[in-house]
């Protein structure tokens, strides 16, 4: 989830912006209408939970494979 907050709002509540994206939440900040900077959690190559949500992300983005597509793929460079 994405939250948006102004310049001030972020200097009055940076600790509590900071706990939201290490809960996984991105923050952009903006200087009046206009986006200006994100916020978001670096992952560390031991984050298993950040790294099985971003497989679920790509895994919802890609289309839906049929069965006669798996099938397909099953027998792939089999000689009959």
């Amino acid at each position: 989830m994405t939250i948006t907050v102004k310049v001030a709002e972020a200097k009055t509540h940076l600790s509590e912006l900071l706990a939201k994206v290490e809960a996984g939440e991105e923050v952009i900040i903006s200087r009046g209408n206009d986006p200006i900077a994100k916020l978001s959690r670096i992952r560390k190559d031991t984050d298993l939970t950040a790294l099985i949500e971003e497989v679920r992300a790509a895994r919802a983005r890609a289309k839906p494979v049929t069965t006669e597509e798996i099938l397909a793929w099953k027998h792939e460079g089999h000689r009959y």
